[in-house]
């Protein structure tokens, strides 16, 4: 008797977490319905191994939608990364003790909009979803991401190629920084931040 009641518990137990974890989409307040975007969501956000961007191009014209949506978001990806890597250059700067940090900061500022510039040519598209709406116009979704192990690369083969700055320039340090903060962005997100 005492082992169908156990089992009996077990069952009602397992079962209210079946049906908890069930659960349909949480009701929406009255007058309210949920719009889903293409191209867009958690699967599109910065990750610590690469930076996405989104963004939605309308037009007459089918071509000029996929234009604007693109150019949007590439510009949205150009200002993530100039943001993330003025931040890894000034943990990386203030982590340095050497005489010419102020050359230094200035270097890596003078080279960020000239290799976020370069590194944007290597940027994929992840995601293109094209519609048309009740009006007869063209709107384009897209998602768009590059590789935050080539961006790095590309500051790396930048500054090394400056003869004052090679010599106080240390690549792994400079990589570890901006891992970091690539991981602190990518946890942010995951957090809801």
């Amino acid at each position: 008797m005492k082992k169908i009641g156990v089992y009996s518990i077990v069952a009602v137990a397992f079962a209210a977490a079946l049906i908890g974890g069930c659960k349909s989409k949480q009701k929406m307040p009255d007058g309210e319905k949920e719009i889903v975007v293409p191209c867009s969501g958690p699967d599109f956000f910065t990750t610590n191994k690469v930076f996405r961007a989104n963004s939605i191009g309308e037009s007459m014209d089918q071509v000029t939608s996929k234009k604007k949506a693109l150019t949007n978001a590439r510009n949205e990806l150009a200002q993530a990364i100039q943001t993330t890597v003025k931040t890894v250059t000034d943990n990386y700067t203030n982590s340095t003790s050497m005489d010419k940090k102020e050359q230094l900061e200035q270097k890596f500022e003078s080279l960020n909009r000239e290799v976020v510039d370069q590194t944007l040519q290597g940027v994929r598209t992840i995601c293109e979803k094209l519609v048309q709406t009740k009006d007869g116009n063209y709107k384009t979704y897209v998602a768009i991401e590059l590789s935050a192990d080539d961006l790095v690369k590309e500051y790396n083969n930048r500054l090394s190629q400056d003869d004052k700055l090679k010599v106080d320039y240390d690549y792994e340090k400079f990589k570890d920084t901006f891992n970091k903060e690539m991981d602190k962005m990518s946890s942010q997100r995951r957090g809801g931040n």
